[in-house]
């Protein structure tokens, strides 16, 4: 059983929510000492000294903000201090943090190698756009300033203790630091340095400013031995297949017998190189070919090693990925969880000692409760979504006896977990019974599948007619029968965009998402159908105008199809499986950035390391330009110059990320392991093996198995749902609920020992 706390506040840090402002508009002007709250506890009284009770109700507020956040408590926890800290998390404070991180970021596509070109073609020979010295340098040293600015706040907020425990944030300092030093290296030099050393660890700002991606990044550290098992076992299986490839394909004293052994299996870096390959399926079944033209049964060799390697060894590995990485996910948003319920039992405790100071019956009897009134003034200062909020509110004044304790106060939050369930405005009445007939056919469910239809059929014209003009050059295109048609299906959509606002109302009509991407696509058709009659006007037979304005008519048809096409995703929600595949890629958008935000830093320390290892590597040849590709030397077929494959290189940043993203596919990664080899040396290979690992084994397939999860999980949820139902639900769907069913509650005892810790917060049970 808990004991009455002792609440110890002071003047320290602490990090929470956002917009802050100042409770019951009182100013502190005494002195610090004065100010320092000091709760004293004896055994059934609670004396308040100092402060009035708006501060009570402020660091409540802050507390529970903290629990929906998911943020820790530890931090000051004084009026001036909260009110720091609510300025801090306000959207106003973490938007421009954000830009700021996006801009720091941004700088590697202006620096020098410039990536502001049309084309990275290496056989286009332009002068590429250098900024001038400092320019670059005077912005980033404007974001150095800013992140100056975000950790003396943190550090003042948390406070000394607490800051030199914390990595993240000494590892932010020594990233400052080391930024600073190589930018004024690089103004002392004019700006003609080769490396910035900078540029390499600028992705740290990304990271540190996500808490789920810190955790992240932690769990796959410690995933790491297990993964490393599973990939030693697969260099295991691909150096014994190579020893077997080498002494199969040997070289033989028939030369007619020797194009395996010339093309794949010459030399060990190449054997090993071939398979690996192999392993990804890029170069199957062209490494095979030569061998199996010879006989069959080297066919077995090559099939064994895929088997074992490929569809084994390979799965099982992204299965090791995935259920390691869940494992210390699972630790993670166990952490998350016990801050959610430290912030609102944390919350209560307040309250409850603000209780104690001013009720002395509930002292006496040694009872933890709050009042209901003190609930609804917290919840009223609270920065939470409306519809949430709401639903706390009713169940705080749902408590009869007009108090509230400590479990009933942490079920109230319980509300944040629940699916949110949108209620339509209900629809507007007719007298008119034609009216009445009229309302419930346009607002019945088949009346939209009848819409669906249509807009299939105007799908399916315009693909007739653009399969009947492939051929022709766009002045000998018949625009007017296309045009026709888009006259007519916009004239019925309109009119059933028309009926629908009168069945349901527009408040009705909006509150249904797929109503609102039908109607701007509809009025957006509309547009530029009027903009198309009034430039060109009426279509006729044998109407072909001469372009007029900025868009020829062809341009502006054009748009309109597409536009037409793009509308026919309103069947989306109608269909209850499609419905929730796209729900589940649009919380992947919101609610998994952090796991995409890891794969944006190993993108960019990856490009980083290229440019600096292979910049200007691949040169094209003198006489090769875009109309002479082919020049006067020898191509080999298959290779990066018969492929064209000029624009993928390391000569600026942009063209970096796209052959990183062309490697991390894997389709014909052997071209860039070959050209790199033929350009530098055979060590280049390690670099875009260890690329490979990383991007396309390791990350990627955590990525796809968190898709999968993230799905499942609203399956399940979703198995008693109609269409309707899917449609008027908005699931949430964050990481912490993926996993809350897996996740241990904490214990009472666990909750207090937590308390009694706050470095500000002092707690004597």
């Amino acid at each position: 059983m808990e004991t009455e706390p002792l609440l110890s506040g002071s003047t320290d840090e602490s990090s929470i929510d956002y917009g802050s402002q100042q409770k019951n508009g009182h100013n502190q002007e005494t002195s610090p000492a004065t100010r320092r709250l000091s709760y004293s506890v004896t055994e059934n009284a609670c004396s308040i000294e100092g402060e009035d009770e708006g501060l009570y109700i402020q660091q409540a507020v802050v507390f529970i903000e903290d629990a929906i956040k998911y943020r820790s408590i530890n931090h000051r926890v004084d009026a001036k201090s909260l009110h720091l800290y609510r300025w801090y998390y306000s959207n106003i404070c973490q938007w421009g943090l954000g830009i700021t991180i996006a801009v720091i970021l941004a700088l590697a596509f202006m620096e020098r190698p410039s990536s502001l070109s049309r084309t990275s073609d290496l056989r286009v020979r332009i002068d590429r756009w250098e900024p001038p010295c400092g320019l670059t340098e005077a912005i980033e040293m404007v974001c150095l300033c800013i992140f100056t600015l975000d950790i003396t706040v943190k550090g003042y907020l948390i406070g000394w203790e607490e800051f030199r425990r914390n990595k993240w944030l000494i590892g932010y300092i020594l990233v400052i630091a080391a930024s600073v030093i190589d930018w004024t290296l690089s103004i002392s030099m004019l700006c003609n340095e080769r490396f910035r050393v900078r540029r390499l660890i600028r992705p740290f700002f990304l990271l540190q400013n996500s808490s789920l991606m810190k955790k992240t990044l932690k769990c796959i550290k410690r995933t790491l031995p297990e993964i490393a098992s599973v990939i030693l076992l697969l260099a295991l299986h691909l150096c014994l297949f190579t020893m077997f490839g080498m002494l199969i394909f040997a070289k033989s004293e028939d030369p007619k017998r020797n194009g395996e052994w010339e093309a794949y299996f010459r030399d060990l870096p190449r054997s090993l190189t071939s398979l690996l390959v192999l392993l990804t399926t890029a170069n199957n079944p062209d490494v095979m070919i030569p061998a199996y033209s010879l006989n069959r049964g080297y066919s077995i060799f090559f099939i064994l090693f895929s088997v074992f390697g490929t569809y084994f060894l390979m799965n099982l590995l992204t299965a090791i990925i995935y259920n390691q990485f869940r494992g210390y996910l699972l630790m993670s948003v166990q952490t998350s969880i016990l801050r959610r319920r430290l912030g609102i039992r944390a919350a209560f405790e307040v309250l409850c000692c603000q209780g104690r100071g001013h009720n002395k019956s509930h002292a006496e009897e040694h009872v933890e409760r709050v009042v209901v009134d003190k609930v609804l003034q917290v919840m009223k200062g609270v920065h939470l979504k409306s519809y949430y909020k709401d639903a706390i509110i009713k169940a705080a004044q749902q408590c009869t006896d007009g108090s509230i304790n400590g479990a009933t106060f942490q079920r109230l939050f319980d509300e944040l977990d629940k699916d949110y369930i949108k209620e339509h405005p209900p629809k507007p009445e007719y007298n008119s019974a034609f009216l009445q007939k009229l309302q419930t056919v346009c607002s019945h469910y088949y009346f939209t599948v009848v819409g669906n239809v249509v807009a299939l059929t105007n799908v399916m014209c315009i693909c007739t007619i653009l399969v009947l003009n492939s051929d022709k050059f766009v002045s000998q295109r018949d625009d007017y029968y296309m045009e026709i048609i888009n006259c007519v299906f916009i004239v019925y959509y309109l009119m059933e965009m028309s009926l629908k606002i009168f069945a349901f109302g527009w408040k009705g009509y909006i509150s249904y998402r797929n109503n609102i991407f039908d109607g701007l696509l509809t009025v957006l058709l509309l547009v530029l159908q009027l903009a198309i009659v009034g430039t060109y006007r009426i279509p006729y037979h044998t109407w072909k105008p001469e372009q007029q304005g900025l868009m020829s008519l062809w341009e502006m048809v054009r748009l309109v199809n597409m536009l037409i096409v793009f509308r026919f995703l309103r069947i989306i929600p109608d269909i209850k499986l499609m419905a929730l595949v796209a729900s589940t890629l649009v919380d992947l958008v919101k609610n998994l950035r952090a796991f995409a935000g890891i794969l944006v830093v190993i993108y960019y320390v990856y490009a980083v390391l290229g440019i600096w290892l292979f910049e200007g590597a691949i040169t094209a040849p003198a006489n090769m330009s875009l109309e002479n590709s082919t020049g006067k030397f020898t191509m080999e077929c298959g290779s990066y110059e018969q492929l064209d494959y000029w624009p993928n290189n390391f000569d600026d940043f942009a063209s970096s990320l796209i052959l990183l993203y062309n490697v991390m596919v894997v389709n014909n990664w052997q071209v860039f392991l070959d050209v790199f080899t033929r350009f530098t040396n055979e060590w280049s290979k390690v670099y875009f093996v260890c690329w490979w690992l990383t991007s396309s084994v390791m990350w990627v397939n955590l990525f796809v198995a968190l898709i999968l999860e993230n799905f499942t999980y609203k399956w399940d949820r979703s198995n008693t749902f109609t269409v309707s139902d899917v449609e008027r639900t908005g699931y949430q769907t964050t990481v912490q609920l993926m996993f809350r069913e897996h996740v241990q509650e904490p214990t009472e005892e666990e909750l207090l020992t937590r308390l009694q810790q706050h470095p500000h917060l002092h707690l004597s049970l």
